[in-house]
């Protein structure tokens, strides 16, 4: 992702950033949608962007859109992402604190942490969120909050009578992805679509409370964490 950011912001364009996952068909992420500014942002996002508060920090900052959409409103905002180009890109564009940074070895803290575009997705899965929830305890401020989105995946197995069949080897939101941008293939990694209920459920059971904010037209949802 991060040599197709490059490829965007230097050259105006990019080739086709393909996504891979096992029993679905070959997807991909339109590069240009990394660079879009606050206006072009479908409404869960800009709802949370205006939410933010206090120190922000932005995890997978990506081209940096919503890190800008920040500084524009005279938000303090770091950017982390764990993409060299991705991290350059962002500076390039003007985006004033952007680091190389993994999430999980974050120790600052934070008023807002913000994970957009399915920024939770990292986790990879839900046996990982009590992991989760125990970095938050060490990274936010007293009253700091999470805000972020992600989608109900179970649309993905409804059948031809509209029924939705659920597979019964796991939780159907775990994915594994490989991308690939032109000659480069990166490693599989794990994913996580996270439905409301069982965040709301895993949050419950690690002394948090999840708030549903926002729900989008297709299965997407804005949520804020807080401690309880």
């Amino acid at each position: 992702m991060g040599a197709a950011i490059a490829d965007y912001h230097n050259n105006g364009k990019a080739e086709t950033l393909r996504v891979f996952a096992q029993d679905f068909e070959e997807d991909e992420i339109p590069v240009e949608t990394l660079f879009r500014d606050f206006d072009s942002m479908p409404s869960l996002e800009q709802k949370a962007l205006q939410m933010a508060r206090g120190r922000i920090l932005d995890v997978g900052a990506g081209a940096g859109c919503h890190s800008l959409a920040l500084q524009e409103m005279g938000k303090e905002i770091t950017a982390i992402d764990i993409s060299t180009e991705s991290v350059s890109t962002m500076i390039c564009r003007g985006v004033r604190n952007a680091l190389e940074q993994d999430f999980w070895l974050v120790e600052e803290r934070f008023d807002t942490i913000l994970m957009l575009m399915n920024g939770i997705g990292i986790i990879g899965t839900v046996s990982e969120l009590p992991r989760f929830f125990r970095h938050l305890n060490n990274i936010l401020s007293e009253n700091g909050e999470v805000i972020l989105d992600s989608t109900d995946i179970c649309y993905l197995f409804e059948e031809e009578d509209g029924i939705i069949v659920l597979p019964d080897n796991g939780y159907y939101g775990e994915m594994v992805f490989q991308m690939q941008y032109k000659d480069i293939i990166g490693e599989k990694f794990p994913w996580l679509y996270i439905d409301f209920d069982t965040l709301s459920e895993k949050a419950e059971e690690n002394g948090f409370c999840a708030e549903l904010i926002m729900e989008g037209e297709h299965y997407d949802f804005l949520a804020r964490i807080r401690r309880k």
